[in-house]
């Protein structure tokens, strides 16, 4: 669950830490206080898109932090997959956010990516914010409700596989389904093409060897004048040279040896520096004499050369490209001219992949249904208990061709009075059914979700009374075994709460501060009372506040 959440420079909030506590979490304030700013939080460290503007004025940067415990083990297998274990059983997520746009993020102090926190936070958290009721309108959510709550993902992702080897194979097939006098064309072509590279044969790494002789041929008279020159050196001519002074020096060395045993190694030196340096002598001697000047073999050469420069630019590749790309022509040859052989073979293998992703789609629309049936009946009752007790609910299946979620499109239907006829969400529930048909859902979710922290955003818009009391029985029923955090503007919620936070804006030399603190049992009537009466508190507001406070005990 989360235990610590820390905001600085985030909007309006300078600094803040606040410390949850497990079961229902109530944060609660004026109009404008801030509340959305702990949620915008929450969701910069679960990897989530930010804003520069989110950064409060005047700052460079802003900084979030979140400590977990408690972690459970869907989260701590994701943890482990992208490279970093708990420590101390405590998980601590950071990120700073920079007003170049840029952004840093840790976990448990290591460097890591936004992405790694957003699917690290699919485990941790799960956020139902007010728009998100807006779901409801598009069907294609409804489906996703089905596998999510009959625990389909798998068979799904089986029957996904399936269907992307389809896909591929049937854009094959098309690819290979040209005309006739387009398929001769690019015959005709490709026979060329490939005969021109097969017949040019060039060889990899050969450029660079052509380029090598051929500057060795170019400077044949430099290249003769210097090896020339190093050989007299070594040689010598009239007088001595460079090996024949090393010997001389050796043996003066050696005869100094006879006085003293200390030059006996220096002597031995300059011998082996002889000796390697008459071999040096006949190396060039040798070079000298495979030295030539061959004008044939250089224009050669330019030809070839010639010949490699204009195959690249004109297949816009390097030379040792060339070879394969001809492989590559000779084999899309070979299957234009075995166009029908190949035809059949990618016919008959696109109709195998069809036929197993049609299969497992059959399989995954039957489980679908029954547990459709179910979900929807027990998201009903959920929606009864949340004074909406003559509801109906139910799905509606239409058999589709196959697409990436299968065979099935399928919405919930739902009719909120007596009599009349189920129909799509879109065109007869309020903000307020849609805010509970939204809490029932999760709270049917909730059951196969491994997810410990639920945040509800304002889930209590759009209604009052006893809906909002019993939308809070209801969050508190979510709360067990599990930590909710809510933002809510309805004191019967409010009361119920394990614990509750005050969210309050200030104005101070002409800045704007929020701050957020715990509220003990007086503060807490105090506010109840505030969002009972509004600005001016009554004794009588005080008093129900009390009372509420008391029930909840």
């Amino acid at each position: 669950m989360l235990k610590t959440l820390y905001i600085e420079n985030i909007a309006v909030i300078e600094k803040t830490s606040i410390d949850f506590s497990s079961g229902l979490n109530v944060l609660t304030g004026e109009t404008g206080a801030g509340k959305s700013i702990i949620i915008d939080a929450i969701n910069a460290i679960m990897g989530q898109r930010t804003s520069r503007d989110l950064i409060r004025t005047g700052e460079s940067s802003a900084f979030v932090s979140a400590q977990f415990e408690d972690v459970n083990g869907a989260a701590i297998k994701t943890l482990e997959k992208l490279g970093f274990e708990l420590e101390d059983d405590v998980l601590i997520l950071q990120r700073t956010l920079n007003s170049s746009g840029k952004s840093t993020c840790k976990i448990n102090g290591r460097p890591a990516t936004v992405s790694m926190l957003r699917e690290l936070s699919e485990n941790l958290i799960n956020i139902h914010g007010q728009h998100e009721s807006y779901e409801l309108f598009s069907p294609d959510k409804h489906l996703g409700y089905i596998d999510s709550y009959g625990e389909l993902e798998g068979l799904l992702s089986e029957y996904r596989e399936k269907y992307r080897t389809f896909k591929f194979l049937q854009k094959k097939l098309n690819e290979a389904q040209t005309d006739e006098s387009e398929r001769l064309r690019e015959i005709d072509l490709l026979q060329f093409q490939s005969d021109e590279l097969f017949d040019a044969d060039v060889q990899i790494g050969e450029e660079e060897e052509l380029e090598a002789e051929r500057a060795s041929l170019m400077n044949f008279e430099k290249i003769f004048s210097l090896l020339n020159k190093a050989k007299l050196l070594l040689d010598g001519d009239d007088s001595n040279g460079g090996a024949e002074t090393v010997d001389l020096a050796a043996t003066a060395m050696q005869n100094a040896a006879q006085y003293g045993v200390e030059y006996e190694e220096i002597s031995n030196d300059l011998t082996d520096i002889y000796y390697d340096l008459r071999d040096c002598a006949e190396r060039i001697s040798d070079a000298i004499d495979n030295l030539e000047s061959d004008p044939l073999r250089l224009e050669e050469i330019e030809e070839r050369l010639d010949l490699i420069n204009r195959l690249k630019r004109k297949y816009n590749c390097s030379s040792d490209e060339l070879s394969a790309l001809a492989g590559q022509m000779r084999d899309r040859l070979e299957q234009l001219l075995n166009f029908d052989k190949n035809r059949d073979e990618l016919i008959a293998a696109c109709q195998s992949a069809k036929d197993e992703a049609q299969t497992l789609a059959e399989k995954l629309s039957v489980r679908r249904k029954a547990t459709a049936d179910v979900f929807a009946a027990n998201v009903k009752e959920e929606m009864r208990f949340l004074n909406m007790p003559n509801v109906e609910l139910v799905p509606r299946f239409e058999k589709v061709e196959l697409y990436s979620d299968g065979a099935d499109k399928m919405e919930l239907l739902i009719s909120a009075n007596p009599g009349e006829t189920p129909r799509p969400v879109a065109k007869i529930a309020s903000g307020g059914e849609l805010s509970r048909m939204m809490l029932a859902i999760k709270t049917v979710l909730a059951s196969s979700d491994e997810v410990d922290t639920l945040i509800f955003d304002e889930v209590d818009a759009g209604i009052s009374g006893s809906a909002s009391e019993k939308v809070g029985l209801k969050l508190l029923e979510v709360s067990h075994g599990r930590q909710v955090l809510c933002v809510t503007h309805q004191a019967q919620i409010a009361a119920l709460a394990d614990a509750h936070y005050l969210i309050d804006k200030t104005v101070d030399a002409g800045r704007t501060y929020t701050v957020v603190s715990a509220l003990d049992r007086a503060a807490r009537v105090h506010e109840l009372a505030r969002i009972i009466g509004g600005v001016n508190i009554t004794q009588a507001a005080l008093s129900h506040a009390e009372d509420m406070l008391r029930r909840r005990s």
